[in-house]
């Protein structure tokens, strides 16, 4: 009896930490979001915009479209982190009587473990697409060893090199702004494993998966293992199906992505650069609870927002954005409900010993 008690109130501690701190990083999304510059939303709006005329069809440029994503990204990172989405994922639903953030502990935990880690304290990992560094903080202290990540929103790594020195790790945390369609900034045989949760691969026409898959095994020692959660296609979608694309023309721009890839496509990249594929397999679970529990928060927090838009102390272009994004995100519930898209499909890759 003593014991469950002692857990009881070990559990709900950790349940009062954690609500400070999503009632803290909240207040500073509002911060951030009602201090932002003119231009700065503009070109928010001008990035949505344009995320919507290449689902129209316009020919795009990948350097545009990666000013888009960056100046998306800066807005919707504090938008997001309002309703919780800190980690600007939606994880696969493993454990019902979790919420997101649980899940998004649990979908961390099962990619860490496909990463096959032979000396966990002494791994040195890569968090491609880092975002706040809030994964390469947990990856850090499960394994005791050292992270680094990049991420093209300058304000992400800003939060996430503040964030390693809050938690004095700046000593095994390591972060830069970078872009995946550069050669990555790192020696090469430099880690013992990579990953990414929904930020590398919804980024590149299908002719630019080479080279990045190429600077991944590049960078990876013999034996190192790719281990992802990520936005694709399944087999099932059909580009000759009217319905399936509707659906995508709503849903990727709420996704902050350019490109919709099949697992077939990412895979064959990485067979081409020489990694050995040991998995590629749909989610274990669907995300579309998770999202409907955050629609609902959503449609609760507009209510607040407005008042804030009434007073001025938000601009009225927030709850424009958000009306956008819960119409996208019917989109995807509807899309992954039909199984033609999957918001965590899961690939392990490994680059094999006495390769060049």
């Amino acid at each position: 009896m003593a014991l469950s008690m002692t857990n009881f109130f070990q559990r709900e501690n950790k349940d009062l930490k954690a609500n400070l701190y999503r009632i803290k990083t909240s207040f500073k999304g509002f911060k951030q979001l009602a201090k932002l510059s003119k231009e700065d939303k503009q070109a928010c709006i001008d990035g949505y915009k344009f995320f919507q005329r290449m689902q129209a069809g316009e020919d795009t440029k990948t350097e545009d479209e990666t000013q888009a994503v960056a100046d998306y990204y800066k807005v919707l990172s504090n938008m997001l982190t309002i309703f919780d989405v800190e980690k600007l994922y939606i994880p696969p639903q493993l454990d019902e009587s979790e919420g997101l953030y649980g899940n998004q502990l649990l979908i961390e935990q099962a990619v860490l473990k496909k990463m096959n880690l032979n000396n966990p304290k002494e791994s040195h990992l890569l968090d491609m697409g880092c975002g706040r560094g809030r994964i390469s903080h947990y990856f850090a202290t499960l394994t005791g060893g050292q992270v680094s990540g990049y991420n093209i929103d300058s304000n992400q790594i800003e939060s996430a090199i503040d964030w390693a020195t809050e938690c004095d790790m700046n000593d095994r945390l390591h972060f830069k702004v970078g872009n995946h369609h550069d050669p990555l900034d790192y020696e090469s045989d430099t880690f013992d494993a990579c990953y990414s949760f929904g930020a590398v691969w919804p980024f590149f026409k299908k002719e630019e998966l080479d080279d990045h898959a190429k600077e991944m095994y590049r960078v990876l020692k013999p034996g190192g293992r790719y281990s992802c959660s990520e936005y694709l296609l399944t087999p099932d979608f059909d580009w000759n199906n009217d319905e399936h694309v509707s659906l995508h023309k709503l849903f990727l721009p709420t996704l902050a992505a350019t490109h919709s890839m099949y697992p077939a496509d990412v895979c064959a990249a990485l067979e081409r650069a020489g990694f050995e594929i040991h998995l590629s397999a749909p989610s274990e679970g669907p995300a579309w609870p998770l999202c409907d529990q955050k629609r609902n928060l959503v449609t609760m927090g507009r209510k607040a927002i407005k008042g804030l838009e009434k007073i001025r102390v938000l601009p009225t272009w927030v709850d424009e954005s958000l009306d956008l994004l819960q119409k996208g995100g019917d989109a995807w519930r509807e899309a992954e409900k039909a199984k033609i898209a999957d918001l965590n499909w899961r690939i392990v890759a490994e680059k094999p010993f006495g390769e060049d």
